[in-house]
């Protein structure tokens, strides 16, 4: 896991340095690479996405929590990762309004698809304590 991590942080980090030296003199092939990075990265990513989503219901399950709580954590862990990526995307560009604007829809939709985790939760507190 620590070898791909530094893997991605190389190619990031090179990525990034040819988008910026690209950007100088040609503003489309920069932004076709930042893309590919960003494609590429993501690409790999989804490759460790079904461990982890085994291991959350394995989690679950021996916790005795219904799977459709598992379904609302990851439509929540999805909505954190595509509102930091708007959120980068509209400060890169210089857009700071719209990425506090995009980050507080984020937190927001996360609050409110929590709410069955957390009546839940206040359930199994109340049943253990009365």
């Amino acid at each position: 896991m620590v070898n791909d991590c530094l893997s991605v942080a190389v190619f990031s980090v090179a990525a990034s340095l040819t988008a910026v030296l690209l950007k100088r003199y040609a503003c489309e092939q920069s932004l076709l690479v930042s893309l590919g990075a960003c494609v590429g990265i993501m690409s790999a990513f989804m490759l460790y996405l079904s461990p982890m989503i085994s291991e959350v219901r394995d989690i679950f399950s021996e916790a005795g929590i219904s799977d459709s709580y598992i379904a609302i954590v990851f439509k929540a862990a999805a909505v954190c990762f595509i509102t930091q990526l708007t959120c980068s995307v509209c400060r890169d560009s210089g857009e700071t309004a719209v990425a506090s604007a995009a980050e507080m829809w984020g937190r927001g939709a996360v609050a409110f698809m929590s709410l069955p985790i957390l009546r839940e939760l206040i359930d199994r507190i109340g049943g253990a304590i009365w």
